[in-house]
């Protein structure tokens, strides 16, 4: 098909075009017909301008109808031009057009942002295609490639070896499920599609190659939340002969060199990327109350556990005496909060397993408030359980927490488990509804001295709280088999703003060392063979300490642009399910495909 090619881009038009004649290709973002004058604005994908046709053009112009565009650039009239366009001091006076393809009704209208955000998700993804045409969405591709070609410069500068590992690989499960893909040559045997690169970039290093690094495609069968997929994108990279230090100073100066470059090149509402702090696991956990804290705020958490093990409050009381724990935090402000929003907030602990969430306020002590208490200390409290707290509880309390005239105290009594999701989730909300969780920061930091196993009740056994491949702590290994639960890994992660970011470790390059890990975590020696053969050999010849970390692209532009759904920085995305509502997929397949592969299908169940 021939037709006129553009001999410019609709968003690259200025004044200093006047008069030139020139040709856009493009959709019609809006189609304004007033009485036989056609305005139509013109879109690709660096922008918008605004065309006239001659009056009395006989032509059905729809939106999203593919056009080219021939005519002259001209002024508009000065009550015309539109100063939040970058076109909007002109317009192209058509000469001629050719309708490339015309567009049936939309599904939804896609030129209104607005309108947009009210929108079906399911919708939206089942026809991306369209929804990719939208400028929002467009800015949020251009980020991401730009992000990648900064990634990939900053690591190329530093002696890196971009290189990629295969897509079809052997089942190894590191946590979640794998994909698995059927053999078709021996019936009954699988491939599996990656979780991570793991295995294959150690063996990099067995090979070598000392610093490699890849913008690898991963896939994990799990469940889907707003910030996961079932295949996403991370940067993966490795290193021979470093320690944890070399890595985090590493990804540290790269994060703060791409993002600190993406800010002013997309005009992003961000503030420049510092140095990012450092905590053990113990501490997040203590403070935090998770191990990937949103550290835009303050607000720690507090242990009352000894100063209230006593209290006539009896179940601060029986709490303590159970070997469990009286954790708190402090609202501020909270004092004003109605019991209808108090409700709300104890609602929200209930959610993630607590029994209930005790409270009290520091209030006016001149505001001789129905059922407050004036305390010898001069401090009046009201509500909840303030008519349990002694003059001590009370002080001791006050000084804990840093409490202020107005602020709430908001407590969990339960498990050290329990009281770290809940609170941790009750901490995110305060900040929120304080707005203390500023946009415009991105609050980096590494949380380091991960465990190395956590205890499976269900499964009675320990499991990797990383991965099988992580070593221990050098100081840690000497009570590997006496005290397991103490032992600490040389792992890392980086979270932002309540997100873990990427994760990473030292790995195990001795094959005794690897075997004992495995034997801890119940993989068997007939297991070790079947499954980890190969790394293990390779262990055995001559294999370099080596460490790395992963990171996820899809999140970096989460981060970068304020968006909670993973969805909105994806070109393809699936549904929370996994499923594709635009391919249709996974769907059945046909009988002929079964039998190649040598299976057959599940039985159906019977209405």
């Amino acid at each position: 098909m021939s037709f006129a090619q553009r001999t410019t881009f609709c968003g690259e038009l200025t004044a200093q075009n006047v008069g030139q004649t020139v040709t856009v290709n493009g959709w019609a973002n809006k189609v304004r017909d007033l009485g036989g004058l056609f305005f139509v604005d013109v879109r690709d994908r660096t922008g918008i301008v605004q065309v006239i046709f001659p009056e009395n053009t006989k032509a059905e112009l729809r939106s999203e109808t593919c056009l080219s565009i021939t005519g002259t650039v001209q002024m508009r009239d000065e009550a015309n031009r539109n100063p939040k366009q970058a076109t909007g001091d002109i317009e192209i006076a058509v000469t001629s057009f050719e309708i490339l393809n015309q567009s049936v009704t939309l599904p939804f209208p896609l030129s209104d942002e607005a309108q947009m955000e009210k929108v079906n998700e399911e919708l939206r993804v089942k026809y991306r295609y369209l929804d990719l045409r939208r400028p929002s969405m467009h800015r949020n591709l251009k980020l991401r490639a730009a992000a990648v070609r900064k990634i990939r410069s900053f690591f190329d500068n530093q002696g890196f070896i971009e290189t990629e590992t295969p897509i079809i690989t052997k089942s190894t499960p590191e946590g979640a499920r794998d994909y698995l893909v059927p053999y078709r040559l021996n019936p009954g045997e699988f491939y599996a599609l990656p979780q991570s690169p793991q295995q294959y970039k150690q063996l990099l290093m067995v090979g070598g190659l000392e610093r490699y690094y890849q913008i690898a495609k991963c896939f994990r069968d799990e469940s889907q939340r707003a910030d996961r997929q079932p295949e996403f994108t991370q940067l993966d990279l490795e290193m021979s002969f470093v320690t944890q230090e070399d890595i985090l100073s590493l990804i540290e100066a790269m994060t703060k060199q791409v993002i600190n470059e993406l800010i002013p090149q997309f005009s992003l509402e961000k503030d420049p990327v510092t140095d990012f702090p450092r905590l053990t696991h113990a501490e997040s956990m203590r403070l935090y109350g998770n191990d990937k804290p949103d550290l835009r705020f303050g607000l720690q958490l507090f242990d009352a556990s000894e100063l209230v093990k006593n209290s006539e409050f009896g179940v601060f009381a029986s709490t303590v005496a159970a070997g469990n724990f009286v954790r708190g935090i402090r609202y501020p402000g909270g004092a004003q909060l109605s019991r209808k929003q108090i409700t709300e907030l104890e609602d929200l602990v209930k959610s993630f397993g607590a029994k209930g969430l005790a409270n009290f306020a520091v209030i006016n002590p001149s505001e001789d408030v129905e059922g407050s208490r004036l305390m010898e200390s001069g401090v009046r409290i009201k509500g909840g359980i303030s008519k349990f707290l002694s003059e001590t509880e009370v002080t001791e309390l006050i000084k804990l927490s840093e409490a202020k005239e107005g602020d709430l105290l908001l407590f969990v009594a339960d498990s050290w488990v329990v009281s770290c999701e809940a609170l941790a989730r009750l901490r995110l909300q305060i900040g929120t509804n304080c707005g203390l969780r500023d946009p415009r920061k991105l609050a980096f930091a590494f949380v380091v001295d991960f465990p190395l196993v956590e205890w499976n009740e269900d499964e009675q056994r320990w499991d990797p709280s990383h991965h099988p491949f992580t070593s221990p702590k050098a100081e840690d290994i000497e009570f590997l088999t006496t005290d397991t639960g103490r032992v600490r890994a040389d792992c890392y992660d980086i979270v932002c703003n309540g997100y873990e970011w990427g994760s990473g470790s030292i790995r195990i390059h001795s094959p005794e060392l690897q075997a004992q890990i495995f034997k801890i975590i119940g993989v068997t020696e007939e297991q070790q063979k079947e499954r980890f053969a190969h790394i293990l050999e390779a262990f055995q010849l001559g294999a370099p300490p080596h460490g790395g970390i992963a990171t996820g692209i899809d999140r970096l532009i989460m981060f970068l642009i304020n968006e909670d759904n993973i969805r909105e920085v994806i070109p393809f995305p699936k549904m929370g399910n996994g499923y594709d509502p635009m391919m249709d997929a996974p769907s059945p397949v046909d009988e002929a495909q079964w039998k190649e592969m040598g299976l057959q299908p599940a039985a159906q169940p019977k209405v």
